[in-house]
């Protein structure tokens, strides 16, 4: 039917030109940005679900660092004991030395001198107040120390620490306790200990040096130990939290990063389509002409 008032051809083709060019615009929109989820109303549900894993995985991300850093803890504390045991090693070798029978006097204070060096260097190390490593000057901030926490001993500065270390998970509840390592309370802390007068308790030649070396060196050994393993718990904690957070990356990948191979044969498909209903929109706009042709005379 040629009709003038309504040309219904154009409408339905604008209406499809219409649709075809809305979908091509979100295609667009997700090539440029990469996400299949420009705007909520894109995929309401799949939102939802990716931002709840985002989250998610921004715990699992927080986690994994605590667990790092505490691993970071355990590595600090364990070559500080390296440290330590070479110490005591060598003021074993010099408690013996010093018992040698050809030494005259000046030999055992030179023994003496280095030996009280390697004690000072412990009770620095270690840390303490007067009234747990003796002597007139405490040690508040000794050298071990792990971002401003004592590894060693109780913090008074830090109560919550003397309990030992809290490594803390990505769910809640998933808390580790590293024990507390403290070396005061030990043949360690007799070693390092110090009287009113500033003076060490045990000297190179005290009768029992050798034996409460000995035992300071057991004792580091123990504690070493003890850490390894701590260390080791750890280390399985950081890789399943590595696993854990890769598979929650993927899973937000799935919902929101767009195929970008598809999306492009999509975008291809529409784009011709745009361009083919231009053209018949302009076909069904000269339709209406073929009325004036019955008008004329």
């Amino acid at each position: 039917m040629s009709v003038i008032n309504s040309n219904l051809q154009a409408l339905n083709s604008a209406r499809h030109l219409n649709h075809t060019q809305d979908v091509l615009a979100r295609s667009l929109g997700r090539l440029a940005s990469g996400s299949k989820i420009v705007k909520p109303s894109d995929d309401a549900a799949g939102l939802a679900r990716s931002e709840k894993l985002s989250a998610l995985s921004g715990r699992n991300e927080a986690a994994t660092t605590n667990v790092q850093n505490a691993i970071s803890a355990l590595q600090a504390a364990d070559s500080f004991m390296a440290g330590i045991t070479k110490a005591l090693s060598r003021m074993d070798e010099l408690a013996v030395l010093a018992k040698d029978v050809t030494k005259n006097p000046a030999d055992i204070a030179l023994y003496q001198e280095e030996f009280s060096a390697l004690q000072k260097q412990l009770r620095e190390t270690i840390g303490g107040t007067v009234a747990q490593i003796g002597g007139t000057i405490p040690v508040p901030n000794p050298l071990g120390m792990f971002n401003g926490v004592k590894l060693f001993g109780n913090d008074t500065a830090n109560p919550q620490a003397n309990a030992g270390l809290t490594a803390t998970g990505s769910a809640p509840g998933d808390e580790m306790i590293i024990p507390q390592i403290n070396l005061r309370d030990s043949t360690m802390g007799a070693i390092i200990a110090q009287d009113g007068a500033g003076n060490f308790l045990l000297s190179v030649t005290s009768p029992s040096i050798t034996a409460a070396v000995g035992d300071a060196v057991t004792d580091v050994f123990d504690e070493r130990a003890k850490m390894g393993a701590t260390q080791s718990r750890l280390e399985l904690v950081a890789s399943r939290l590595t696993v854990e957070g890769e598979n929650l990356a993927a899973a937000v990948s799935r919902i929101r990063d767009v195929n970008v191979a598809n999306e492009s044969t999509l975008y291809a498909k529409y784009n011709i389509l745009s361009q083919t209903g231009t053209a018949m929109l302009a076909q069904a706009n000269q339709n209406p002409q073929a009325a004036l042709k019955l008008l004329q005379r």
